[in-house]
């Protein structure tokens, strides 16, 4: 079940037997640091069996694309007088057409209490997991052949019709929801400086630039940024989901970075005051692939 906070979107993981902050970061697809800083929690304490973690829901993590193939499904559960314009505009604004096509709605309208698809959380190892302990439950539970035929009947009713062609969405366990906060929608700037200058714009409107400082940086390797210009950086003493303007002294070529984590305690950061992703590096034109200087604001 989708939650909200001033931080952003998240889903509720209790830590189980075995689990670390790098299991639970593979298993929902999440950097171990990033669901960390988003709890407030020092990595070196380690975590407790029972514990309540939130797990941030990002752009690497959740999707809400009406082309997506697989996932596990994120549910949101509609309140009294809710149509569906205002269980889009509480979830990112997700497009109706989707919320129409995932859920097999006919109409706008809903009672309250109807727990709708919003999402899906994108990670191979949660699908996988969720799976297995499909499996589990039918090896263990036989219901006679007339209750099986209902069980059936009712489960086909409550799940949402899945094509052919498409690969078996699983669903996510569900829990009680909280009110969620209503997240602007993001739009894509087809600009080099990337996909979240508009949000700097909307940053500092609130919170003006404070922090100019000239930086010894470094580069950490993903796949995002390459296609949709989202680039990130790590940063200490930087809340999470900060938008951070980068800028190159030697060309003033300039990209907006969202923060993902901090730094702090990793040895190969040494010597380094932040890192950026290799797709913001290239977006400054910066051939260095140890270190070198760039400045920042926020």
């Amino acid at each position: 079940m989708i939650k909200s906070s001033n931080k952003g979107f998240y889903l509720e993981h209790k830590v189980t037997t075995k689990e670390n902050f790098y299991s639970i970061g593979r298993l929902y697809h999440t950097h171990p640091k990033l669901i960390a800083a988003f709890n407030g929690l020092d990595m070196a304490k380690g975590l407790s069996l029972g514990q309540s973690l939130n797990i941030p829901l990002t752009d690497t993590n959740y999707s809400q694309a009406a082309n997506l193939k697989s996932g596990v499904p994120v549910y949101y559960v509609s309140g009294e007088k809710e149509g569906l314009m205002t269980v889009s505009n509480k979830n990112n604004k997700v497009q109706l057409a989707n919320l129409r096509n995932w859920n097999k709605l006919s109409g706008d309208n809903l009672p309250a209490g109807k727990k709708l698809i919003v999402g899906f959380l994108i990670t191979n190892e949660m699908q996988d997991r969720m799976v297995a302990i499909t499996e589990i439950k039918k090896e263990v539970v036989t219901p006679p052949a007339e209750e099986k035929k209902k069980d059936v009947a009712e489960t086909k009713k409550d799940e949402p019709e899945i094509k052919k062609e498409e690969p078996l969405v699983v669903k996510e366990e569900q829990k009680k929801t909280e009110p969620v906060v209503v997240k602007q929608e993001e739009k894509v700037v087809p600009s080099s400086a990337g996909y979240f200058k508009t949000f700097f714009d909307q940053q500092i409107k609130q919170s003006p630039v404070s922090k100019e400082n000239t930086v010894t940086s470094g580069i950490f390797k993903t796949i995002s940024g390459w296609q949709d210009r989202k680039y990130y950086m790590l940063i200490d003493k930087v809340e999470p989901g900060t938008i951070v303007k980068v800028t190159n002294p030697s060309n003033n070529k300039a990209i907006y970075a969202k923060v993902l984590s901090g730094m702090e305690g990793i040895r190969q950061n040494q010597g380094m005051d932040i890192r950026i992703s290799n797709s913001a590096a290239s977006a400054l034109e910066i051939t260095e692939q140890d270190k070198f200087i760039v400045k920042v604001n926020y």
